[in-house]
């Protein structure tokens, strides 16, 4: 595929090892460097790339002709891949998205910056996707539901239509959401839920079929699923 676009991956783990497979063969993007904070460097290349300290990446990549993609998991529910997108913005730059070639996305879908679509993803008729939002394989997302800002979908989750799910939460593996249904900002959906209402407070846990308030869950202890 020809390339045209020159990237700079945010992050040396295995979520930007991730990203680097998929934009350098299904997209017209060219990887060209890695970047993350100076106190995290500890090599001076990654995959045969080299790697830049990320509080000086606008003087070495010029974001008048190189975009960016943040590739950070759901560390801190979210927290870290929010804060790394806001900073790359105020410097400046374009984040870019990746769709999979092999995802189904309806004519009329809009997104934001720094959106990641796996493959065999079904995002239906006027599907609103925020900023900074990462989409696992095999889900299904319903006609006119809306994921907002920084949100972390994984596997095989169904999101039917007319639902919200709320900035910054993470849907975990085979839950299953009702039409009609949202939730609030910052929720952790456990694997399996079943979201059958709307949980309009922020920052819970929903866990069971049909889910129920589990604990109340704090941003700065999430750091595994």
């Amino acid at each position: 595929m020809k390339t045209s676009k020159k990237l700079v991956i945010i992050g040396i783990g295995e979520t930007a090892d991730i990203a680097f497979e998929y934009f350098t063969y299904d997209s017209d993007y060219e990887v060209v460097a890695f970047s993350v904070s100076k106190d995290f460097i500890n090599t001076d290349e990654h995959n045969n790339l080299p790697v830049i300290p990320f509080e000086n990446i606008e003087f070495v990549f010029s974001p008048t002709e190189y975009n960016v993609f943040v590739a950070i998991s759901y560390v801190k529910l979210n927290r870290v891949r929010q804060n790394l997108f806001e900073q790359c913005k105020m410097k400046g730059y374009t984040c870019a998205s990746y769709i999979s070639s092999k995802a189904f996305v309806w004519k009329n879908v809009t997104m934001g910056e720094n959106v990641f679509i796996f493959e065999n993803n079904v995002i239906q008729h006027k599907v609103s996707i925020g900023n900074n939002v990462i989409i696992w394989s095999g889900n299904h997302i319903g006609h006119q539901t809306i994921i907002e800002d920084h949100v972390y979908i994984s596997s095989h989750a169904v999101i039917s239509g007319f639902c919200n799910i709320g900035k910054g939460s993470f849907i975990g593996v085979n839950s299953t959401f009702n039409d009609n249904v949202s939730i609030a900002e910052d929720t952790i959906v456990g694997s399996a839920a079943l979201i059958v209402k709307k949980f309009e407070e922020k920052g819970q846990v929903l866990l069971g079929s049909p889910a129920k308030v589990g604990i109340k869950n704090s941003y700065e202890t999430f750091k595994v699923y």
